[in-house]
């Protein structure tokens, strides 16, 4: 039976429900998943010392309670973390989080001495152990933990790292993500959530675009030295942990993290910046479009539509469904399950973190998907992808805890394909060029804010990592310099950026939390491409493929996951062909804009 919630067609009204995660007990419920989570630990612990003389049947039982330890505590973390989303200015939500964190640390230090015996030991004997029947539920994972095995310390000083982080890298965080929640934008009078002022600079009033920048700049900057210092901090403790690891770059832990090697990456990297004549191709076709000589920063998002086209919460929903039904039924019957069963936070609110995210939660849960949706089309587009990592999380839940989840490089798959999939299907209902050009605009800049733009963030970031690494601290004038410059690269003479600008790197959480994350969405973006072409080439033939793909969730290395799917990652001129799908588009965008405006580049 549906709740109110899940049917209303009202953005406002449709709220998640969390509390199942805790059985419906609230914080009574997280006392009893930490009891729990204590006594798996103490039952754990008595393997201190053994794993180098254990058999199959002892891997395998340690194991199994592993798994259940993962559980309880991803109940538990899954809770308080997505409270803390929802309203990050409740004092009450920050401490239940920072309550969980603490516990839940004190519980990884006392089985630290795991994965340091289990890297101790010989390949060849890792290699008997895990040909012993009943361990799929984590043979992957017990093979992919010994990639760290060069840069782990000993285990008291791997507890003191991992104690200490809790009131150094996670704290500075968290105060970030405060500071960046309490962000808000001055419009006409009207003080507004610095979400809802970002998602204005689509306006198609050009004026308006200029004042909700200006209103932007101003916004961030009260809290933008704080911010900075923030940054610095974590800068400098990231390039201490990765001293004393004996990490050999900045991004080495984050390429180990996704399984990804040193080479890959970097060819990935180079072969986006390579092409960044595909987004400045696109920027002088939109200085055109929008009758300006060159764009102005706020002018990269602007909707080329007369009006700012809105799309109300219930239409929104039906797109996505009919998308989603189009290319698979259980798709669309998994989504629906997020809608009917109040698995979807969708509503802007004071206090709300910015941005939109899919939470896996854990396997004996379903997932989440958090939204901040202000009825733009692109947010349609947002559902789409945010569902595209549920129905991900969903398939993949029978895997368990140790293998559901994929490593970063993957992980945007499912989303980017399913927004694709709900791309193509708008595309085939336009009737006229105004139309087709209209949705190309949208679907070129997702691509360049996707594949683009977070290669030149992750410039960005190579450059303030090393900047403070050879520096020291840096000041709020260098940030703004690093920034200006790693978008420079990218726009080369296609946009004009304003001095307030420097400053925007100021809210991106990204950088903050997740070092290094951010070439993943190229990486993503690239791979689902290629595997959508595979859709268009195959049809209805490539469905069950692609859904053993998703099920199989980080049960494989990467590469093993291509080629489900018949990807190669491993061939170097993998990227052009996702490159070469965006410019295929820009190129139909072109040819709307001529049929439709009567405007070229020529």
């Amino acid at each position: 039976m549906t709740t109110p919630a899940a049917t209303s067609s009202r953005a406002e009204e449709v709220t998640w429900d969390l509390e199942p995660l805790v059985h419906n007990k609230g914080a009574e419920g997280i006392d009893e998943l930490i009891a729990r989570a204590d006594a798996l630990t103490d039952e754990l612990q008595s393997a201190r010392g053994k794993v180098e003389t254990f058999g199959e049947g002892d891997l395998k039982s340690f194991m199994q309670k592993s798994a259940e330890l993962a559980e309880v505590l991803g109940r538990a973390g899954s809770y308080a973390a997505l409270r803390f989303a929802a309203d990050m200015t409740d004092p009450s939500h920050g401490a239940l989080m920072q309550s969980v964190e603490e516990r839940s640390t004190a519980i990884a230090t006392k089985l630290l001495f795991f994965e340091l015996e289990w890297a101790k030991l010989s390949d060849e004997r890792v290699d008997e152990l895990l040909a012993a029947d009943g361990l799929d539920f984590c043979r992957h994972h017990l093979r992919s933990v010994r990639r760290y095995r060069d840069y782990l310390l000993s285990e008291p000083e791997e507890k003191i790292l991992t104690e200490k982080s809790v009131t150094g890298s996670s704290a500075w965080n968290r105060l970030f993500s405060e500071l960046s929640s309490a962000i808000v934008v001055e419009i006409d009078g009207e003080e507004k959530p610095l979400e809802e002022g970002l998602s204005m600079l689509s306006s198609p009033d050009r004026e308006l675009r200029r004042k909700t920048a200006l209103a932007v700049t101003e916004g961030l900057e009260p809290g933008l030295k704080t911010r900075a210092f923030v940054f610095n901090t974590l800068l400098h403790d990231k390039a201490t942990n990765d001293r004393l690891r004996g990490y050999e770059h900045w991004l080495r832990a984050r390429n180990l993290s996704n399984e990804a090697s040193d080479e890959s990456v970097e060819a990935l990297v180079s072969a986006v910046r390579n092409r960044y004549d595909i987004a400045q191709r696109w920027y002088r076709l939109k200085a055109k479009l929008i009758g300006v000589d060159v764009l102005a920063d706020y002018d990269r998002n602007a909707s080329l539509d007369a009006v700012d086209e809105t799309v109300e919460w219930d239409r929104a929903k039906e797109i996505v469904l009919d998308g989603y039904r189009s290319f698979s039924d259980e798709l669309a019957d998994l989504c629906n399950e997020f809608f009917d069963g109040r698995w979807i936070d969708v509503p802007v609110r004071p206090g709300k973190r910015p941005g939109a995210f899919c939470s896996y939660t854990v396997p004996s849960h379903h997932p989440y998907v958090f939204l901040n949706y202000t009825s733009r089309r692109r947010d349609v587009l947002t559902l789409a992808h945010e569902l595209g990592h549920g129905v991900h999380a969903a398939l993949a839940r029978p895997q368990g805890p140790f293998h559901q989840s994929t490593p970063l490089t993957l992980a945007e798959t499912a989303s980017v394909f399913g927004e694709t999939v709900i791309f193509g299907r708008l595309l085939g209902m336009t009737d006229s060029a105004e139309s087709r050009l209209s949705l190309l605009a949208d679907n070129i800049e997702g691509a360049i804010a996707t594949v683009f733009r977070q290669v030149s963030m992750n410039r960005f970031e190579h450059l303030v990592h090393t900047a403070r690494r050879t520096e020291g601290e840096l000041s709020v004038e260098r940030f703004g310099d690093l920034w200006q410059e790693s978008q420079e690269e990218m726009f080369a003479g296609t946009i004009e950026i304003q001095s307030g600008y420097r400053n925007w790197w100021s809210y991106v959480p990204h950088f903050i939390g997740v070092p290094g994350y951010v070439y993943a969405y190229a990486y993503g973006q690239l791979l689902a491409l290629s595997v959508y072409k595979k859709y268009e080439e195959r049809g209805d033939d490539f469905v069950p493929k692609y859904l053993e793909l998703l099920a199989a969730g980080g049960s494989m290395a990467p590469e093993e996951l291509g080629r489900i799917v018949d990807v190669d990652l491993t061939d170097p001129g993998f990227w052009d062909g996702g490159l070469a799908i965006i410019e295929k588009d820009l190129q139909l965008a072109e040819d709307a804009a001529k049929e439709a405006r009567g405007i070229s580049l020529d």
